[in-house]
C-alpha cells in the first residue's frame, strides 16, 4: 500500500545487520526460549512464566537491596531511601502476579502438577536470599541449595554477616548517641528488642527533629507491608489452587506458608505503634 506508514520517513532504523537491536540488547531469543513445558496442559505455560518473571523481579529486588545496604554503611541516605522505595514497587509488582495466576483451576494444575516432581518455589535461592537479607535468617533453609555450590555459598556469606536491619539498627543508634547497638541477630529472625524500639519510639514523637530517621523507619515499614501482602497472598492462591494438600516440595503447604506470616522482618517498627 503506498499510503501505509514508512517508520523510516521519522528517522526510525530499519536495518540491524550491524547494529544492536531490542532483541540483541535484551537478548530476547535465549530468554524466549526457556520456557519448556513437560506436559500437553495448556495452563503449563502460565505457571512457568508466572515463576520465571518472579525470578526476575527478585533479582532486581536483591539488586537493590544489597545496594541500599551498602548506600546505609556509606551514609548515602537519599539514594538509599530510592532503593528501597524501589524494592517496594517491586513487590507491588510480585504481587500482581498473583492474580495472573489465580485464573488457574484446580482442575487445570491437577494436569501437570506430577511433571514438576520435587521441584519447588520453597527452592527458590533468590526468595530465601531476600528474606536472609532482610532479617529471617533460619540457616536450616541452607539445605536445599546444597546441590548448587555458588547459590549455597552465597547465602552462607549472607548468613555470616550482618543483615540490612541490622545495619539500620546499627546507623540508628550511632544518630541518636546511645551507646553500642546490639549484636547483630546473624542466624535468627528479628525479635522486637525493647532499647531499640525506645529509639524509634523517640524518632516518631520528634520527627521534625528525626525526620531522617522517620523517613527511613517509613521507608522500611511500607517495604514490609508489601512484602507480607506478597506473602499473603501467596498463601491464599495455594490454597485456592490446591486446597491444604502438600506442597511439591515437601512442605505441609498452606500451613507451613501461614506460619510464615507471622515473621516479622522490623518488629520493633511495628509494636511501638501501640504505644504512640
Amino acid at each position: 500500500m503506498s499510503g501505509a506508514y514508512d517508520p523510516r520517513e521519522d528517522g526510525a532504523k530499519t536495518d540491524f545487520r550491524d547494529a544492536m537491536s531490542y532483541g540483541d540488547y535484551l537478548h530476547l531469543g535465549a530468554l524466549l526460549d526457556q520456557q519448556h513445558p513437560l506436559s500437553s496442559a495448556h495452563d503449563e505455560m502460565l505457571f512457568i512464566i508466572q515463576h520465571q518473571t518472579s525470578e526476575l523481579w527478585m533479582k532486581l529486588a536483591l539488586h537493590e537491596l544489597q545496594a541500599a545496604r551498602e548506600a546505609l554503611i556509606a551514609g548515602q541516605m537519599p539514594q538509599m531511601f530510592k532503593m528501597l522505595a524501589r524494592v517496594a514497587r517491586i513487590f507491588e509488582q510480585l504481587n500482581s502476579a498473583w492474580d495472573v495466576l489465580r485464573t488457574m483451576t484446580p482442575a487445570d494444575y491437577t494436569r501437570f502438577r506430577s511433571a514438576l516432581g520435587p521441584s519447588s518455589g520453597f527452592q527458590s535461592w533468590q526468595y530465601r536470599m531476600i528474606e536472609y537479607v532482610l532479617g529471617n535468617r533460619n540457616p536450616h533453609l541452607l539445605r536445599p541449595h546444597a546441590h548448587v555450590p555458588e547459590a549455597h555459598a552465597a547465602l552462607a556469606a549472607e548468613l555470616a554477616r550482618p543483615g540490612f536491619y541490622d545495619e539500620v539498627i546499627r546507623h540508628l543508634f550511632n544518630r541518636l548517641e546511645a551507646g553500642p547497638p546490639p549484636a547483630p541477630q546473624l542466624d535468627t529472625p528479628h525479635a522486637p528488642q525493647p532499647e531499640v524500639q525506645a529509639l524509634w519510639k523517640r524518632v516518631y514523637e520528634d520527627t521534625t527533629t528525626h525526620w531522617e530517621l522517620y523517613e527511613l523507619a517509613e521507608k522500611l515499614v511500607d517495604l514490609e507491608d508489601y512484602f507480607r501482602r506478597w506473602r499473603f497472598n501467596h498463601v491464599t492462591t495455594v490454597e485456592r489452587v490446591i486446597g491444604f494438600k502438600r506442597g511439591t516440595g515437601g512442605t505441609s503447604g498452606v500451613a507451613y506458608l501461614k506460619r510464615m506470616l507471622s515473621v516479622e522482618l522490623f518488629p520493633e517498627l511495628w509494636h511501638l505503634r501501640s504505644e504512640l
